[in-house]
């Protein structure tokens, strides 16, 4: 079993292939340093490649899922420091322009990673909390969860997923517009009308023991059949339904000589629980 240690994220896999990853800075609420989002995209991008790993839950320790971006680091760190103070607006932006692709791909490692991610919060999740979530599969919350697109009471716009994948997951553009524009606070059953989440639990216990049912199921299927499933509905959101079908049958041509069909239809003709191989 891979074994993996973070300073800011708490990760074991369980037997059946399940990860968890728990966000771990509590006295900070969860807010994201450069350390943060940079274990988190290194760890994502392990499971991608990681056989023991079928289905991941997110989750964060403490009261709250994260208070947004570290700002006291944003003001002591990389972006406050340029490489050249003298340098003129347009070699600054070079570097600056840089930092900010290895956040965004970092958040996508989320996304990318071709096992499904389901993703609880509880109490506040806030700026860079919304680019997180959007990134993964499944989201549920708590009943005393709520959302804020916060980033342009900081003076700026989000740039990290939100606009990007917010939009596509609720289908409501005036909505999303609102809230991005506004910074309002979305409770969680709001969240649940408009399709943010897929249900919401009295607890976070409770939370948890719904994502982790959800998790343990997706890992008991074919790993052939997820990693396509997750890979072709990404693709087919991002792209038009002919080119999404065109693009399922060229996939489709490799993924059906695997072993895992006759191991299915077997298994569910004998009314057997089917056991497959790690990828």
């Amino acid at each position: 079993m891979s074994s993996y240690k973070f300073e800011c994220l708490n990760v074991s896999i369980s037997p059946s292939g399940v990860a968890h990853v728990e966000i771990s800075r509590p006295e900070a609420l969860n807010a994201f340093n450069t350390q943060t989002w940079t274990e988190i995209g290194q760890c994502f991008t392990r499971f991608k490649v990681d056989g023991d790993v079928r289905s991941v839950v997110l989750s964060a320790s403490g009261r709250m899922f994260t208070a947004g971006l570290d700002l006291k680091e944003a003001m002591t760190g990389p972006l406050s420091k340029p490489r050249d103070p003298d340098a003129d607006v347009a070699r600054k932006g070079y570097y600056h322009r840089l930092f900010i692709l290895d956040f965004q791909s970092a958040i996508s490692a989320v996304e990318s990673c071709d096992k499904p991610v389901v993703v609880v919060v509880q109490g506040g999740c806030l700026g860079i909390g919304i680019d997180l979530i959007s990134a993964c599969d499944v989201r549920i919350a708590t009943e005393d969860a709520y959302f804020m697109v916060k980033e342009v009471d900081i003076g700026m716009a989000a740039d990290i997923g939100t606009l990007q994948r917010l939009p596509k997951i609720v289908g409501n553009d005036s909505w999303v517009r609102e809230v991005c524009y506004t910074a309002r606070k979305v409770t969680s059953k709001e969240a649940h009308f408009v399709g943010l989440v897929s249900n919401v639990h009295a607890t976070t216990a409770e939370a948890m023991k719904a994502a982790s049912d959800i998790a343990e199921t997706i890992a008991a299927k074919s790993p052939v059949a997820i990693v396509s499933t997750k890979h072709l509905l990404n693709y087919s959101r991002d792209h038009s339904v002919r080119e999404g079908l065109e693009y399922t049958a060229l996939w489709n041509t490799l993924a059906h000589n695997s072993h895992d069909m006759a191991t299915a239809i077997v298994s569910s003709l004998k009314r057997q629980p089917a056991h497959f191989p790690k990828l």
